[in-house]
């Protein structure tokens, strides 16, 4: 049974020339315990499906089509009110940058029995206490004396872990990561990992993990989908993914990735660039840098077919699908 349904999700940005689709008819599905990477490069689309789910979407964007479904509830055409009681309560959110997430002028202790007491039917002492377990359970040490300071006296690393508490105060059952260990460096990012990791094991709860990091995604995930211009171009177990990639764009994407076995003076590039929302081409949106482009390609667009232990959107599958 999934937790969160993302059905034919269609995101639409509307200006003085018209309305630009950023996100272009996206389905997918997280199970409970689950952890669904979703990888790609800067403007694919990632956080926009992010923020989609957790109703915050910044004007003028707007979900145009489609629906996403929540522990069998549509939550996509909530009012603000309401969305933001699932918001806390069912949905936790991790952001990139923690200091955005943490009100500079409240100790981390009030801005956590807040949320707590919001969401909880507890007392002011039952929530302080669960705050300092929170804070214990994210590996802040010393958490009865450090749960009264502000979020100034804590470093990036630390911060984040405050936040990743905040997002599960209320016990959510999903929890929408995005980008939660750029700012960090590689000993701390392996920590928030773990932690991440441990929270699905012991509370069931679903994460969906945003990053461009497939380290991060290899170490951490269960699956992967690859998007590509608000597409996705590949879904699939992620061990299958990085190691038999189907979609002409995922084997770029891994070929850039360096093997420390191998003694090479460049990297791999992908040629050219992703196409702006305003001009992407016919067909399939990756065919200009495609080097198995052939005709149809370019006049008509893949829907994810089968391809191997993996789903892509890809011309080059289509004898599969016909086959299955």
């Amino acid at each position: 049974m999934s937790l969160l349904q993302v059905k034919n999700l269609i995101v639409e940005f509307p200006n003085r020339r018209g309305t630009l689709r950023a996100l272009d008819d996206i389905s997918f599905d997280i199970a409970p315990g689950e952890i669904l990477g979703v990888v790609g490069e800067s403007g694919a689309g990632k956080s926009l499906t992010g923020a989609s789910i957790i109703g915050l979407l910044e004007p003028p964007g707007r979900v145009a089509g489609g629906q996403i479904i929540l522990e069998g509830q549509r939550i996509d055409n909530l009012p603000a009110e309401k969305m933001r009681h699932i918001r806390g309560k069912q949905i936790g959110a991790i952001f990139q940058d923690p200091l955005t997430s943490l009100n500079p002028l409240y100790s981390i202790g009030r801005q956590l029995v807040e949320t707590i007491q919001t969401h909880l039917p507890v007392s002011a002492a039952q929530a302080r206490q669960r705050a300092i377990q929170l804070l214990q359970d994210t590996g802040i040490p010393a958490a009865e004396q450090r749960i009264d300071h502000y979020p100034h006296q804590f470093s990036g690393g630390m911060r984040q872990r405050v936040v990743i508490a905040l997002a599960l105060a209320a016990e959510p059952k999903l929890i929408v990561a995005d980008e939660p260990t750029t700012a960090l460096d590689v000993s701390i990012q392996a920590q928030i990992i773990q932690l991440l990791k441990r929270v699905c094991r012991e509370h069931g709860a679903a994460v969906m993990l945003i990053t461009h990091d497939m380290g991060v995604i290899a170490e951490t995930c269960d699956r992967v989908a690859v998007m590509y211009a608000g597409r996705i171009a590949e879904i699939g177990p992620v061990h299958h993914v990085i190691n038999q990639p189907a979609h002409p764009y995922t084997k770029g994407l891994m070929a850039c990735i360096p093997d420390m076995e191998q003694d090479r003076e460049q990297l791999n590039q992908i040629d050219g660039a992703m196409p702006r929302l305003n001009a992407i081409p016919r067909g399939c949106a990756f065919n200009p840098r495609c080097p198995q482009v052939f005709e149809r390609c370019r006049v008509e667009r893949p829907e994810l077919m089968a391809a191997g232990a993996t789903r892509a959107a890809c011309w080059l599958h289509a004898h599969q699908e016909v086959a299955a």
